[in-house]
Order: structure tokens, then sequence, then C-alpha cells
């Protein structure tokens, strides 16, 4: 099984001996239980990661580790962006965690037309916070150095401006003429997919994500959920683009 990972503010840039306290500090020791002699890994979310063993316990909250080795990843390419119309309820932080742990590099909350769900005030800022936490509590869950981006709440004017910048834009439609799968992809640069609303995205959408270079592509057979189509998705990309070989 491999070491569990905690996030830490900054990771050394040397091996040698730092100590987890706080709050990931309390996982470690009360949650999670770890003793002496055990193997952890500390990461700044950024790609960087201190690979060591448990030193020393202290108290309900506190341990030092021994780093023996310390590792950056490099970015990822090419980058994957899902643009996510915000589901109903709790199926956002569902579509968020699996899609962090399945590997996807930044999602981009959209309140497309048809959402239900509409982020306003205090109310979104803390859907935004929990969007954010979900993707720290996944990526450290699914033993990534790099954890996804989550950005602000996008309107769709800005959501054409990412598709317009990307290397290759699309849009998930279950009427897309062409399959994602059979997609000529880059090699390099951004890829941002569009996964749309329940009720499906509106054609002034539609319109506006076609003018700035977004196709809109086919899953397959079958119609995904919101909260799972941006998953299936980043795993067909991670695997087409050689990114899972």
């Amino acid at each position: 099984m491999t070491a569990p990972v905690f996030l830490v503010d900054h990771v050394p840039g040397t091996p040698g001996a730092v100590t987890l306290d706080g709050p990931e500090g309390r996982h470690a020791v009360s949650v999670r239980r770890l003793r002496v002699g055990e193997e952890i890994v500390l990461t700044d979310g950024a790609g960087t990661g201190a690979y060591g063993t448990v030193a020393a316990v202290e108290g309900k909250d506190r341990l030092d580790v021994a780093v023996t080795e310390v590792r950056t990843e490099p970015a990822p390419s090419p980058r994957i962006t899902v643009v996510q119309a915000l589901p109903k309820g709790d199926r956002g932080e569902l579509a968020v965690e699996t899609m962090t742990e399945t590997g996807v590099d930044a999602i981009v909350p959209w309140a497309a037309s048809r959402c239900i769900t509409q982020w306003k005030g205090d109310r979104g800022l803390k859907a935004l916070g929990k969007w954010r936490a979900t993707a720290r509590e996944a990526g450290k869950q699914s033993r990534r150095l790099r954890f996804p981006d989550v950005a602000d709440a996008a309107s769709t004017k800005r959501v054409a401006e990412l598709l317009a910048a990307a290397d290759f834009a699309a849009v998930l439609h279950e009427e897309g003429a062409e399959p994602l799968a059979a997609a000529e992809l880059p090699a390099t640069g951004d890829i941002v997919l569009v996964v749309g609303p329940e009720g499906g995205v509106a054609p002034d959408e539609l319109a506006a994500f076609a003018e700035a270079g977004a196709k809109p592509y086919r899953l397959g057979r079958s119609v995904l959920r919101t909260s799972t189509a941006g998953t299936a998705a980043t795993a067909l990309l991670l695997g087409r683009t050689g990114r899972w070989s």
C-alpha cells in the first residue's frame, strides 16, 4: 500500500527533519494513527513531495518526519480542464471528488442558464469553498502531489474565453456528430471540456462556444449525468493522450 499523503504549506528542498502539526498533524496522529517507522508523504499540492518515515509522535496532533527524498513532478501535458456546470445538491462535490481521483488538472464551476443551482452571495462562496476542500481531500486520498485548481465560478462569457484560448476545446453533448474517442488531440498544451447541466446546454450557449472554437462531441451511446460525464471524459483523454501509459 502506498504511503498516506498530507498537505503542508512548504516542502523542504532537501532531506532532513520536518514537523507535521495542526489539522494535518491531528489527522495523521489521531485519525490515521501513524506510528514511528511508518512511511509518509508531505506535499504542497503543487507538484513537490517529501518522502520519509515517522520519526516521533507527540500528543494527539504532532509528529516528526525523517525526510529521505524530495521529488518534484513536472506539470502534466496536455493539461485537462473541465468546465463543470453546477449540479444539484452535493453532486457537485461528487463530480469534483471523482474528477480529482481520476486526474483532472483544473475545474471551472459554470453557472449555465439551465442550472437549477445558482451560486450567489455568501452561499456561493461557501459552495466554492466546499468544492476546493473536496479537491484537496481527494488529492490526498488519491496520492497526488499536484492537486487540481478549482477556479472561481465562471460566466458563459468567461467559459467562451477559456475555450478560445485552448489547444483543443469541446462541449460534451449527446447529439454531437463526432465521438470524443475519435477526436484529434494535441500532444501538448491545454484541453478544455465543457460539461453541461442536467437540462442540457442552451442553444445560445452552444452558439457562443462554437464561435469560440468548441465543437460538440458525444461520449458514447448512453447519456451520463452531469456529475459523472466529466470523470468519464477525463479518463478517456488521459488514456488517449498517453498520460495513463
